[in-house]
């Protein structure tokens, strides 16, 4: 399997090389991409080194596959040129998550509607999919009504100018701000730009892509907040559903499911944090209680590798469910 990184010098660039070297999967040759500016350079994989390519000679070099994480503008403009040739194109930016003609996957929860006609996939938000992985199995059960979600974002979902602001910020130098406040010792309510409705692009990615994957008939509401965290995105839910539920049997049903680690004694102080789930594939699940106000209601408190899961994890899952599907025949190119 031949396959291209597009926007491999970036920070979920980078993660997706960790993530494709521990999932051994039959790459044959690698295709790093980046702009032209990178293109020359050498990045190292599999123990070999691999010149970096820019998008035009990448896709003369027609892979089989191609992972995007280069922004909305070049993926709309070079992932249908990659699909034109027969190219199998995973996207992580915004760009077709919401086109009715593109699929939004997260492999645990809706992978088996990949086809051989999807060319180009759309991976959802980072915190999108690590909500949906821990709501995914109790929609089945018992049937959502509505969530509410306030999520606590790690500035490595802004990119490597936002780490690089927080690290003046605690030298006490000046740089450039990503952010239009200081990020240290600070709270950001703002994630993405703001909309109409007063609601950020953020916040409105976790309602408009939980009813693409999901269900449309689920109410959902959230609030987005930038902290000063490096690396890991946490969520406080409070989900509703139609029927009661058992606290035993979903706290069996989270430690049986391999996408998920179970951290949920308060005896303990055991919990989801961001240090816990650094460079982890999972997501993690922790203070399961009732919500004793609202009938039929759950608190939890959800926390994943923005990078990983949230990220490059589920870019390259997606192209192993090819494999698995036979969507992408290897043995055959």
């Amino acid at each position: 399997m031949r396959i291209a990184i597009v926007g491999v010098t970036g920070m979920v660039g980078q993660e997706m090389l960790k993530v494709l070297a521990e999932m051994n999967l039959p790459i044959t040759e690698l295709i790093p991409v980046a702009s032209k500016n990178s293109a020359g350079s050498k990045i190292t994989f599999g123990g070999q080194e691999h010149e970096v390519v820019d998008l035009e000679e990448a896709l003369k070099m027609k892979p089989d596959v191609a992972l995007f994480s280069a922004g909305g503008d070049i993926s709309l403009e070079w992932a249908p040129q990659f699909a034109e040739i027969g190219c199998r194109v995973v996207d992580n930016s915004s760009a077709f998550r919401m086109d009715e003609d593109k699929k939004l996957i997260i492999p645990e929860v809706n992978g088996d509607e990949l086809t051989e006609d999807d060319f180009i996939i759309a991976n959802p938000n980072c915190s999108t999919i690590q909500m949906l992985i821990a709501l995914a199995p109790l929609h089945k059960l018992y049937t959502i009504k509505r969530v509410v979600v306030s999520t606590y974002q790690s500035i490595s979902g802004t990119g490597a100018k936002a780490v690089k602001q927080m690290e003046n910020e605690r030298q006490g130098i000046k740089g450039e701000m990503v952010y239009p406040y200081a990020i240290d010792q600070n709270v950001l309510p703002h994630c993405d730009v703001f909309l109409d409705n007063g609601y950020t692009k953020e916040e409105m990615k976790l309602v408009n892509e939980t009813h693409k994957i999901l269900d449309p008939k689920i109410s959902v509401t959230a609030t987005a907040v930038r902290v000063p965290v490096q690396g890991g995105h946490s969520e406080a839910i409070n989900v509703s559903f139609e029927n009661g539920f058992d606290m035993a049997f979903i706290r069996k049903l989270y430690h049986n499911n391999p996408a998920i680690h179970l951290q949920d004694n308060p005896e303990t102080n055991t919990y989801p944090m961001p240090l816990f789930a650094r460079g982890r594939n999972e997501v993690f699940v922790g203070r399961l209680r009732r919500d004793e106000s609202q009938e039929n209601t759950l608190n939890m408190w959800v926390v994943a590798d923005n990078l990983r899961k949230g990220a490059a994890t589920n870019t390259v899952q997606i192209v192993q469910k090819m494999i698995e599907k036979k969507i992408i025949k290897i043995g055959t190119f």
